[in-house]
């Protein structure tokens, strides 16, 4: 786990330092003020978590480790610095409202270990002047940022999905709904449309139990009503309870004055609701609800007396006028 010694390249290396220092103060404060909150968009998450991956590339390349330290020595004190400065970050951001994670260790070694691995590879003339083992250890970094920035690939292949499915909510062809959905639920066959399936949930006897819509399209002004299609396989109706928040409402302070609410009787066997949306833009009593930016929408049962299961057939939204 060897560096190379200096070489021209390494010399252009140097020429690099002020532009990296430059990125670094631009980076840093980025790190404590702005950028997206707990509940911003999964894409604009991922693409700002890549910064970590940037900032510590750079900071790298601003101090040159590879002046003072060779060999395992510069991985160690690089890697153990990398730790100890994101561990002071993360608890500077949990003081400032910004919610700490974890994973963010993660990117900013990779930004480290990729300059490490690299810079002698890109700084020798020939691939076969560089010792083995840094041509693994570029290999295992190269790998790191890929699965980042495929990360980043899918939660832009699902961003667009959402800017293409309406007037649908959810596309009820996925096999696995935990990327848009939280609570207990599982695609099923059963009770499904002729050409997709349903959505299992179980409701269990908790004061609240249901599901959760975390990840849809949010835009919802060109439609006026919300159509909910769910199959009630028991013998006995089920009441369940409809929520709709915004972005604003999720901002707030959980108001149930700030949101919309509606209460369902579901009989035996399929049931079709329609709520029509100026109600829903209506509901919250101080203000009007951004039906531009509709955040969540969430079913569940309130303090059932033995376990429960609905189906979930259709949820979408439908203009007055239509082709």
């Amino acid at each position: 786990m060897g560096s190379e010694p200096d070489s021209p390249g390494t010399h252009e290396g140097g020429r690099l330092r002020p532009l990296a220092l430059v990125g670094v103060l631009a980076l840093t404060p980025l790190l404590f003020f702005g950028g997206p909150d707990w509940i911003a968009a999964y894409l604009s998450t991922s693409v700002w978590n890549l910064g970590h991956i940037a900032l510590f590339a750079l900071i790298t390349l601003a101090l040159h480790p590879w002046r003072w330290l060779r060999g395992v020595r510069l991985w160690l004190a690089a890697t153990v610095a990398a730790l100890v400065v994101g561990l002071a970050i993360e608890a500077v951001q949990s003081q400032l409202g910004r919610e700490a994670d974890g994973q963010d260790l993660l990117r900013n070694l990779i930004g480290v270990w990729l300059v490490l691995a690299w810079r002698p590879l890109l700084a020798s003339h020939r691939i076969g002047r560089v010792k083995p083992p840094m041509l693994i250890l570029a290999a295992i970094s190269a790998l790191l940022l890929v699965f980042e920035l495929g990360k980043t690939g899918v939660a832009t292949a699902q961003q667009l999905e959402l800017d293409r499915l309406l007037p649908r909510l959810y596309d009820f062809s996925h096999t696995d709904p935990s990327p848009f959905w939280q609570g207990r639920l599982a695609s099923s066959p059963d009770h499904g449309a002729a050409d997709s399936a349903s959505l299992r949930i179980e409701l269990g006897t908790e004061r609240f139990s249901g599901v959760s819509l975390n990840r849809l399209p949010a835009d919802w002004r060109r439609f006026d009503t919300l159509s909910v299609s769910l199959f009630n396989p028991g013998s006995e109706p089920l009441p369940l309870t409809l929520r709709i928040n915004d972005l604003k409402h999720e901002r707030g302070d959980n108001a149930y004055a700030d949101r919309y609410n509606t209460s369902l009787l579901l009989q035996p066997g399929p049931n079709r609701v329609e709520l029509p949306l100026s109600e829903v833009a209506g509901a919250p009593r101080q203000r009007a609800m951004d039906m531009a930016r509709i955040h969540r929408v969430m079913l569940f049962a309130v303090n059932l007396p033995e376990p429960r299961v609905v189906y979930l057939q259709d949820l979408r939204l439908r203009a007055m006028t239509r082709d």
